[in-house]
């Protein structure tokens, strides 16, 4: 039978009967019959405080139980918007008993799991360039409400949280934060699995807080647990300390490797992700503006694509007679550009399992998480944890089709289109080609928002150096849940 403790206590200054069990804390102002409130300890309570008389307990709550707290600028969850706020008991028997009640609270939340020390990656220069503004004003109160050591580290430069992650002494924490697009995430994971170690490293927990462009994976998390996409949102999952597996692909080319969590792109989303750097004075609106460019002047790609389909997809594409039989080979080779102490996944195909789609293409993107961004869902049926990416094929369209399948891309129903062809597949093989309508000029892959290859004629070819090289086949691997990621509690 659970253990109840009760006490009388006074909530705001009227008199209350305060009931305390593992999982909750309820009070009842007056008689029998009175006004009651409960707040859940998992679900609602960040942390507790004890000064003298009073337990001060630090909640994160549906906006309807703040009343005249300000809720400006407070996330909007599942259960309508989310306030701050600090519920104040004075124990009529004095220090003594909320002293007993403090201990008997942080108990019951440290039994819970949650992180206590945090390494923080803040990215200055991602996105609006505010996550600095955003860590300072949004996250950092509520990580000191819950009482969790942080650890900050602004970087600096690209590739840095990588280098920062390739070395950091891991056991001096519970988990790894990401302040910013989904960049940094990538990096850390990369950084990780480049270490001696990386068995253990990539056991912990990453988690993504959104500041920055893309945040497809924090929108994936929060929108799995039906919860809205929020940073207050985001951080609370971070505090409640639930987690999830998370699939990570093995992208190689020769012996150059790289890891993915995101997607891949080649084509017209590609195109218009990285070209319509060009009109970033726009905002935002640069990409409406610039897929209506690309639109109007579409373009198709040479190239095929080759893929192991998973089970029930496997009518998709034609067989292909001759393959090489065995992956492991070529994936567990170290990486050049990207050394890594990770061999990459253990798993071998036969020539029958693989199947082939050739060009010309307008689009080919690969997913791990059904949101690319916060605002578009680009693969409905990705799982973080399936084993499987999720393909989205476009080979012909007409251009004001192509333009109704842009406008349904905030929900995914896109993919029902019937220009798009839509499968999961366990391996993925691209071997991109020129522009059907000049063959002198490449195009652009993007993996995880960072151009990986440019071909030739391509927007900053001359002013980058790129880790793959465009138009020698790129493959792509599932380890199925290699990583781990906080998330919401209730991931569907």
């Amino acid at each position: 039978m659970e253990d109840r403790a009760t006490a009388n206590v006074r909530v705001d200054g009227a008199p209350a009967e305060a009931t305390l069990s593992d999982v909750e804390l309820r009070w009842r102002r007056g008689a029998a019959g009175g006004a009651e409130r409960a707040l859940s300890l998992e679900r609602e309570v960040l942390g507790v405080q004890v000064r003298g008389e009073e337990v001060v307990v630090r909640a994160f709550v549906a906006a309807g139980a703040a009343r005249a707290l300000s809720c400006a600028g407070a996330a909007t969850g599942a259960g309508g918007k989310r306030c701050r706020r600090d519920f104040v008991l004075q124990m009529a028997d004095g220090e003594g008993a909320a002293v007993a009640w403090g201990q008997r609270l942080t108990r019951c939340l440290d039994s819970f799991g949650r992180p206590k020390r945090l390494f923080v990656f803040v990215n200055p220069f991602g996105g609006k360039k505010c996550a600095k503004k955003i860590y300072d004003t949004e996250i950092k109160p509520l990580f000191e409400a819950a009482g969790v050591n942080i650890t900050l580290q602004e970087t600096e430069y690209q590739g840095h949280s990588r280098e920062v992650a390739s070395s950091l002494d891991l056991a001096e924490y519970d988990g790894v934060v990401c302040v910013s697009g989904d960049g940094v995430l990538v990096e850390v994971v990369n950084g990780i699995l480049q270490r001696t170690d990386w068995e253990e490293a990539i056991k912990m927990p990453i988690g993504v807080i959104p500041a920055g462009t893309g945040n497809g994976m924090a929108k994936s998390l929060l929108h799995a647990a039906s919860e809205k996409y929020s940073v207050s949102n985001a951080v609370f999952a971070i505090i409640k300390g639930h987690k999830q597996s998370l699939d990570v692909c093995t992208i190689l080319q020769g012996d150059t490797k790289f890891f993915s969590v995101l997607l891949m792109t080649w084509g017209l989303v590609a195109d218009i992700d990285i070209e319509s750097e060009k009109y970033r004075w726009m905002g935002s609106a640069r990409f409406d503006f610039y897929a209506v460019v690309r639109i109007m002047n579409l373009r198709k790609y040479c190239g095929s694509i080759q893929f192991v389909p998973a089970p029930g997809y496997e009518a998709y594409g034609e067989p292909i007679k001759q393959v090489k039989n065995s992956i492991v080979e070529s994936v567990e080779q170290n990486g050049k550009s990207h050394r890594s102490c990770y061999p990459g996944p253990s798993v071998e195909f036969q020539a029958s399992d693989w199947r082939f789609i050739d060009g010309p293409f307008i689009s080919v993107w690969v997913n791990n998480v059904p949101w690319a961004a916060e605002d578009i869902m680009a693969a409905p049926e990705a799982k973080f944890s399936d084993g499987y990416m999720d393909a989205v094929i476009l080979r012909d369209c007409p251009k004001a089709d192509l333009l109704a399948l842009l406008l349904n891309m905030s929900d995914g129903s896109y993919v029902k289109s019937p220009y798009v062809t839509y499968l999961k597949v366990r391996s993925f093989k691209l071997s991109p080609g020129q522009l059907v309508e000049n063959p002198k000029r490449g195009g652009i892959i993007d993996v995880d928002g960072e151009v990986i290859a440019r071909g030739k004629g391509t927007y900053g070819k001359n002013e980058h150096q790129d880790v793959m090289a465009y138009g020698h086949p790129i493959q792509l691997t599932v380890h199925q849940a290699l990583a781990t990621i906080y998330c919401p509690d209730k991931i569907r």
